[in-house]
C-alpha cells in the first residue's frame, strides 16, 4: 500500500512539472500585462503623479519613493503595475541605475 501511495505522489509530481514546462514554453507562465497600460511609453507626464502613489502607496518610505518613482516615470514615461517588482515590463524604469549599480527607480 505504501508503494503506491508514493507511486501515485511521483506520479503528481511528474505531471505538475510536465504542466509547467508546457505552459512556459507557450508562454502562459508568469505574468502577462497589457502592454497599451504597462509598457515602454504607456503613459503621458500627466499621469505620472497618480501611478507613483499607486506604486508608492505600501512603502514606508513614501517621499523618497515618490521623488524617484516620477524621476523615471518622466524619463521612461512608465511605471510597473503592482506596488513592488515587475520591472521587466519597464525596461527603461529597470535598467536605469545609481552610480553604485542599485536601482534608481523603485
Amino acid at each position: 500500500m505504501a508503494k503506491l501511495v508514493v507511486a501515485f505522489f511521483l506520479a503528481l509530481i511528474a505531471i505538475s512539472m510536465l504542466q509547467t514546462m508546457v505552459m512556459a514554453s507557450h508562454g502562459h507562465g508568469g505574468h502577462h500585462y497589457d502592454q497599451k497600460h504597462y509598457g515602454p511609453g504607456s503613459l503621458k507626464n500627466y499621469q505620472c503623479p497618480s501611478q507613483c502613489t499607486r506604486r508608492c502607496s505600501k512603502t514606508q518610505y513614501h517621499k523618497p519613493c515618490m521623488f524617484f518613482c516620477q524621476k523615471c516615470c518622466s524619463k521612461c514615461l512608465c511605471v510597473p503595475p503592482g506596488y513592488y517588482g515587475n520591472k521587466a515590463v519597464c525596461p527603461c524604469y529597470n535598467n536605469w541605475k545609481t552610480k553604485e549599480g542599485g536601482p534608481k527607480c523603485p
